[in-house]
């Protein structure tokens, strides 16, 4: 979970965590995510999103359906990712 006090932008401390349903156009299209959850800054209107946020967007949105590309979520692993061609642990 990501903690935010101060904004990125405009460095005010009365950026929020809401949950509210998010909307945007891609080609034309306008799509929504329900009840997405992201810190947004009422000062500037900043948004800043956490990466079950960004994945929800893209799940959702006609770009990735367009180029048939869905990102599956990440499975824990038991062992160090490894470089292929070395052998080294990252």
């Amino acid at each position: 979970m990501m903690v935010i006090t101060r904004c990125p932008t405009c460095d005010s401390s009365k950026i929020t965590k809401v949950r509210r349903i998010w909307t945007s156009r891609f080609d034309g299209l306008k799509y929504s995510v329900l009840r997405l959850e992201f810190h947004e800054c009422p000062g500037c209107g900043e948004k800043v999103y956490d990466r079950e946020a960004m994945r929800k967007i893209e799940m959702s949105s006609p770009a990735f359906a367009k180029s048939g590309f869905h990102r599956r979520p990440a499975r824990p692993s038991s062992r160090p990712a490894r470089c292929k061609s070395k052998g080294v642990a990252r």
